[in-house]
């Protein structure tokens, strides 16, 4: 799930963080692709609006392993 769709969704960076229940700055440190747990909370949240995409996660659990 991409940041850029998450806060426009939202309608900025504090409303983004309101939503999830965590403090603004933590989204400030995402990157383009937002923390895999985040992503599938706001597909919870938004009812499936946002969708939660394994694939853009896969590549970064193949690195771990």
């Amino acid at each position: 799930m991409f940041k850029s769709l998450v806060v426009q969704h939202f309608g900025g960076v504090v409303k983004t963080a309101d939503a999830l229940g965590i403090r603004h700055p933590a989204i400030s440190r995402w990157g383009d692709v937002i923390p895999e747990k985040q992503a599938m909370r706001l597909e919870r949240i938004t009812k499936g609006v946002l969708r939660y995409d394994p694939s853009l996660y896969q590549n970064k659990h193949n690195q771990k392993s």
